[in-house]
């Protein structure tokens, strides 16, 4: 796994922060760094997915630096998410990082549900449609036969 891809995720992670910090204290209400707040937890998914991906090299899954460099970002952004969490709870009330991220996960599974249900309508109509196609077929292989039936019998007899 390119040095790059880990990098992105804890630069993510850290950009968000300095601006999450710096306009925590002028915003009116959560929106105006809602976009901060979600390229934080982006970043941070970004960082725990490379800290699980074990489809590497295994140049990589046995070098020491890059073990240390995938556990020191885990453990930096983890920190830093706290950090942010604990400023929005002290600027907007105490539960206000707990109810984002309920609402993030309510939608985040709603948005699988929805895709689920895509799949299954999907399936359902291709499956018809394989129906109508395989019946449409069979009858036109009938008139087909019908038609071979009716000329051999005009022709011989």
């Amino acid at each position: 796994m390119p040095v790059a891809e880990i990098l992105a995720g804890i630069a993510l992670v850290k950009s968000s922060v300095e601006f999450i910090k710096s306009n925590i204290d002028t915003c009116k209400d959560i929106g105006e760094i809602g976009g901060a707040i979600d390229k934080l937890l982006q970043g941070k998914q970004e960082v725990d997915k490379k800290v699980n991906n074990r489809k590497m090299g295994v140049k990589e899954q046995f070098d020491t630096a890059h073990i240390a460099r995938e556990a020191i970002d885990a453990k930096l952004a983890a920190e830093q998410l706290q950090e942010i969490a604990n400023l929005v709870n002290l600027r907007f009330g105490p539960t206000t990082w707990k109810d984002i991220l309920e609402e993030r996960a309510k939608r985040i599974q709603e948005h699988k549900e929805m895709l689920k249900e895509q799949a299954k309508a999907k399936a359902k109509a291709d499956a018809e449609l394989w129906a109508d196609v395989k019946t449409v077929l069979i009858v036109l292989g009938v008139i087909l036969a019908l038609g071979a039936t009716v000329v051999g019998i005009v022709i011989y007899v």
